[in-house]
């Protein structure tokens, strides 16, 4: 289906009508319920250009669920989807609608309710064909950005009229996995100006396909260490007059600070079951940063790492992960609700048909973490991450490339079988021939045990650490049914 082709979910007679009033079907893409429309009719709409599609089931559009399980058939198709609704929606829906204002209890008929809602949104997908020169409703996604005393780097995202639902303890898998498909979905906005405003200069880069904009912006005068803030401005997005604006912030290591640490997240810091892709993607439909748990002890043991042995070092955290950018927010607010250490995180472009296809692990993940040694050739880093995949040899490979650049390597073991470990023994010896360690860890406890006799955290924190598993141990497992 061409990117101009509208795309509906149709439910109703009444619905179909009233779309049909205003909308040049010859042009769009619609999924009908089964009886909807006669077979003479729907041999005609093709025959006009229309792309049709009748649902093997029936969609009750008073049950919410229902019509969500139907979107996922549309999910192939390009562009905003347009949904018929004939009662109030929850908020996981998938749908980009222009919803009525209505009473959540009504005495109006569920036929006029059904054709006044899709009048309400015939009418919208026109007002958005006609008037382009007013200005998308766009929504700009800033990550958290790093940089040093000469040079500052950040990376965010444009999205075409999006909101996305906070999630809470409470919710169903289901409401997790509309939720993550939404996210997964959402649409960019490409070659669209940004401008970033920095240190009385302005500087402008361009979307890419995937609505991605970064920039590295080399400084005129040094900069202290702490967050700092950048006005990124979207000078082509003026519905109301005035142009997109938000705030982005990017990190610079304190002087304190000792060394840094780069980190993974998956089955390192956040346990996703990577080894086995579909439990993988089982665990990120059902949970949320909510209901989701870190590895035992994670939390207090990243902490005493960023203290540092004086516990005033401030010691800077770096997160790289093969996690698509799509669930930047999700990580974020996870290591926010853990009390684990914040830093910039960096993440992969995907889409969601090629979420499990991780072919270029080791290269993401490698080109990531030489980005910030670049950033910061005079400190000294410590690597986590796990044996599931490739972080023993990806970590291995930036010691030869940099060597002097890592002080510590701790990997936790996750993968029990003997050719594994066989290969990690390999690359302990490879390793500490150039003077670093390769530490393989059973869990974070034996990790700060470690960490405190080569002071680089206080001995005391160990408490802490263990009592911080402690309560991992005792939280209530996440919820994973739908």
């Amino acid at each position: 289906m061409p990117q101009s082709a509208m795309l509906f979910l149709v439910l109703t007679r009444a619905g179909f009508d009233d779309i049909a009033r205003r909308v040049d079907l010859g042009r769009a893409s619609l999924y009908l319920n089964p009886g909807l429309l006669s077979e003479q009719d729907i041999a005609r709409l093709r025959e006009s250009g229309a792309a049709v599609h009748v649902m093997a089931t029936p969609v009750n559009p008073a049950k919410p669920q229902e019509v969500q399980q139907a979107l996922l058939l549309t999910r192939n198709e390009l562009g905003s989807v347009w949904v018929e609704h004939g009662a109030p929606v929850s908020s996981t829906a998938l749908d980009k609608v222009q919803r009525a204002e209505a009473p959540l209890v009504s005495t109006t008929p569920l036929r006029q309710r059904l054709a006044r809602t899709a009048g309400v949104l015939a009418t919208g997908v026109l007002r958005r064909l006609r008037a382009p020169e007013s200005g998308r409703a766009l929504m700009a996604v800033p990550y958290l950005g790093f940089g040093n005393a000469h040079r500052i780097w950040l990376k965010g995202r444009l999205l075409d009229d999006v909101a996305f639902r906070e999630q809470n303890v409470a919710d169903s898998g289901w409401a997790n996995l509309v939720a993550l498909y939404q996210r997964l979905e959402s649409d960019e906005v490409a070659d669209a100006r940004v401008l970033a405003h920095f240190g009385g200069r302005t500087h402008e880069a361009r979307t890419d396909d995937g609505g991605y904009f970064s920039f590295d912006i080399a400084l005129d005068t040094p900069l202290a260490g702490g967050r700092h803030r950048v006005e990124l401005e979207f000078p082509d997005n003026r519905p109301g007059g005035d142009a997109l604006r938000t705030v982005a912030e990017v990190v610079v290591p304190a002087p304190t600070a000792r060394f840094g640490i780069i980190s993974d997240i998956d089955d390192t810091v956040l346990w996703t079951n990577v080894t086995n892709k579909l439990n993988m993607a089982l665990m990120l439909a059902r949970t949320n940063h909510h209901t989701r748990k870190p590895f035992k002890g994670v939390a207090g043991f990243y902490r005493a790492l960023r203290d540092g042995a004086s516990g005033t070092e401030d010691n800077p955290l770096f997160y790289v992960s093969s996690s698509p950018w799509h669930l930047y927010g999700p990580l974020v607010d996870f290591l926010k609700l853990q009390g684990i250490p914040l830093g910039p995180l960096l993440l992969r472009e995907l889409s969601v048909r090629q979420m499990l296809k991780i072919t270029e692990h080791g290269s993401h993940k490698l080109a990531q973490i030489e980005r910030i040694l670049d950033f910061y050739p005079d400190m000294q880093f410590v690597l986590i991450g796990d044996s599931g995949e490739q972080d023993p040899e990806i970590y291995t490979e930036v010691v030869r490339r940099h060597p002097g650049a890592v002080k510590m390597i701790y990997i936790r073991n996750v993968n029990p079988d003997p050719s594994r470990i066989d290969a990690l023994d390999r690359l302990i010896e490879e390793v500490s021939a150039t003077g670093t360690q390769l530490v393989l860890s059973p869990d974070s406890v034996f990790a700060a045990s470690h960490a405190a006799a080569e002071g680089l955290i206080a001995v005391d924190r160990l408490s802490s650490v263990r009592s911080d598993k402690r309560d991992d141990e005792h939280a209530a497992p996440p919820k994973t049914g739908l």
